[in-house]
């Protein structure tokens, strides 16, 4: 709050969401200024830096606290809320059961039940000596041509131009985070004052997979010693790994409470730039869709727009592949495949390996979660539930069953569509798929009936922004989205959903001018977006944000793809035909590129609704199959109606 010309800011994250009884603070004064905090003095902890008086104001109480500013230029005060360092935050009541692998991780064992422990610093330095000589069989960790350092030792002769990186471990939110940069512990840290080695860029990793949680978990150890070696930053925690809690909320809050940890620590970066690929991508674009502010650009990599909208198409082939192997047709791979709408039938059965129908049944949980705990309908009908539905029912809240309410529909969905009326496949086959396909019930089993979506769900998909449509910060931060091109061997990270995200972009925003697609790209993609955050720093002329971003990417910044040879192709045709787009099964029944109608809105079943004749009977069967009508995509979906807020809390 402004009371005259002296303001007050939190540099460490937002007032209303501090964590850890401290946030770092600005004056924009660097005058004679007395700070203090409820009342009792500060000034102090204050120094300055840019321009103005920045300090740790520490010892908050929780909840609310007043930090005050008075000096000859007028007074300032501002309220800031203080949360405990082991969450939530926003995110809502914490999970449980919740099962703590401290030990695991090597920090010890867990100091209470919300899995804290002693945060631990370790050194380690790249040697000169034979790679074989310094890779020890196990852990992974150090990586490969580094040791350990003993500060308090000898320095040691072996160090390779002076790399050393320092790494620290510990427990935020209960996760277990990681944060690793380049110091030599004979020199001081860098601190908000100060950078130190540090380049002021800060990179922000989040892993793939997609799994209920329940588990604390571990975060990956490994690190792109090339990028440390530069000066940037690094950040990751467990709960940043979809493979270990599939909840961007979650993730969110992990990020930012990392994030702050950081800032307070070491100092505002310059940017944060979010990396990963697959589960890590969909955090990344949802992050910078519902909570802007916490990263400046992204790297989505082997990309999905989301997580929710993918939940019907992965759904749908556990669902085709029933109805195809049961029926009285016969089904050639060619067919099986046109249905799907994928490359190859191969992406289904990827699917069904993987996720379909596991990722909405309870029984899908990590071996760390004892069986006793789980959840079975008849020996323990209350115990855990490790769907994806379930995971999330912070967000989506529980029907009259107990159980957290579904988003699942596929009621008017006319599978196999667009085979049908291209000539792919007979109308018998096209009707007998439709009467078979069925649905799933609350477990995850395959019934005759199609799936009814819960009309709250549906609500809460859209309103809370679990859906991408390219809303908040997502349509005005540089993407730089880069794949491989695997969808002829049937991997399930299918480069149609690149285009997906652009056409949610695009529909939102206007354009997607801030989104940049490369397929078998060379180079990092990390340096490639630095560029582009400093090329937007440095202009200084006119504009919107979003025509900041677009004009400022490098030259190199451009829809490309690189043949085997390594050359690089920016003709979009050319591109398409070395690589050729597919789409999946909702997009083969009509359904939009876009990917994000989870209800479809329902026309009636007529005759002119196919481009090829059905007989009679034929149609009066698919009437039967759609009492109601069949999927109208020339609409918007059920509840799909406005951009979510930002920055909800589900408190």
């Amino acid at each position: 709050m402004m009371l005259a010309s002296i303001a007050i800011t939190v540099l460490s994250g937002r007032p209303e969401m501090v964590s850890g009884g401290s946030a770092l603070v600005a004056v924009n004064s660097v005058g004679d200024v007395r700070v203090t905090r409820n009342g009792e003095d500060v000034t102090a902890s204050f120094k300055p830096a840019n321009g103005q008086l920045v300090g740790l104001v520490d010892r908050l109480g929780p909840g609310k606290n007043r930090i005050e500013a008075a000096g000859k230029d007028g007074r300032a005060r501002l309220d800031v809320v203080n949360h405990p360092i082991t969450g939530p935050v926003f995110s809502g009541p914490h999970q449980t059961p919740f099962f703590c692998e401290t030990e695991a991780a090597g920090l010890g064992s867990p100091r209470d039940a919300h899995c804290s422990a002693k945060t631990r610093v370790e050194y380690y330095y790249r040697s000169t000596e034979p790679v074989a000589d310094s890779v020890p069989a196990a852990p992974s960790w150090p990586p490969r041509g580094y040791k350990r350092l003993d500060p308090a030792a000898a320095r040691p002769s072996d160090i390779a131009g002076g790399l050393i990186i320092r790494r620290e471990i510990g427990v935020i939110n209960r996760a277990i985070y990681i944060i690793t940069f380049r110091h030599d512990p004979a020199e001081p840290l860098p601190n908000p004052w100060s950078r130190g080695r540090w380049n002021g860029k800060l990179v922000y990793s989040f892993g793939g997979g997609c799994r209920a949680g329940y588990r604390q978990a571990r975060v990956a150890s490994g690190f792109d010693s090339s990028l440390l070696a530069e000066g940037y930053a690094t950040a990751a925690s467990s709960l940043n790994v979809f493979g270990n809690n599939c909840n961007d909320v979650l993730s969110a809050e992990t990020m930012m409470m990392v994030k702050e940890h950081f800032i307070k620590n070491y100092g505002v970066p310059v940017f944060t730039i979010g990396s990963g690929g697959s589960g890590g991508s969909m955090q990344q674009h949802l992050i910078a869709q519902n909570y802007p502010g916490l990263l400046d650009g992204i790297t989505p990599a082997a990309s999905y727009p989301d997580i929710v909208s993918m939940v019907p198409p992965i759904m749908d082939c556990a669902l085709l592949a029933r109805a195809m192997e049961g029926g009285s047709q016969t089904w050639t791979e060619e067919q099986k495949t046109a249905v799907s709408g994928f490359a190859t039938w191969k992406t289904c059965q990827s699917w069904i390996r993987s996720f379909s129908p596991a990722l909405i049944r309870p029984g899908s949980c990590d071996s760390s979660i004892p069986e006793s705990r789980r959840y079975d309908p008849v020996r323990n009908p209350k115990g855990v539930r490790c769907t994806l539905q379930d995971n999330l029912v912070n967000i989506f809240g529980r029907d009259s069953s107990g159980f957290a309410r579904r988003w699942l529909d596929n009621v008017g969905v006319q599978y196999g569509l667009v085979a049908f009326n291209e000539g792919r496949i007979s109308a018998e086959q096209f009707v007998e798929l439709n009467e078979r396909v069925g649905g799933y019930d609350a477990d995850g089993n395959l019934v005759p009936q199609r799936t009814v979506a819960d009309p709250a769900a549906l609500r809460a998909a859209y309103e809370t922004g679990r859906v991408n449509m390219g809303a908040g910060s997502l349509g005005s931060i540089p993407i730089l989205d880069f794949r491989r091109y695997v969808d002829p061997a049937g991997d399930i990270h299918d480069s149609v959903r690149s285009l997906s995200t652009r056409a949610r972009l695009t529909r939102a925003n206007g354009s997607a001018a801030n989104q940049v697609i490369l397929t078998n790209p060379a180079g990092n993609a990390v340096r490639l977006m630095d560029q582009w955050l400093e090329a937007i720093a440095r202009d200084t002329r006119g504009g919107g944000r979003m025509e900041k971003v677009a004009r400022n990417k490098p030259a190199e910044l451009r829809d490309a793809c690189w043949t085997p040879q390594g050359e690089r192709v920016t003709d979009a045709a050319r591109c398409e035909a070395m690589f050729p787009i597919a789409g999946d099964p909702r997009m083969a029944a009509g359904g939009p590129l876009a990917g994000d109608v989870l209800k479809c809105a329902l026309k009636p079943v007529t005759a002119s609704g196919y481009q090829r004749p059905l007989t009679a009977s034929q149609l009066a069967r698919m009437k039967a199959v759609f009492p109601h009508g069949v999927c109208d995509y020339g609409k918007p979906g059920v509840e799909q109606k406005r951009p979510p807020k930002p920055w909800l809390s589900y408190d």
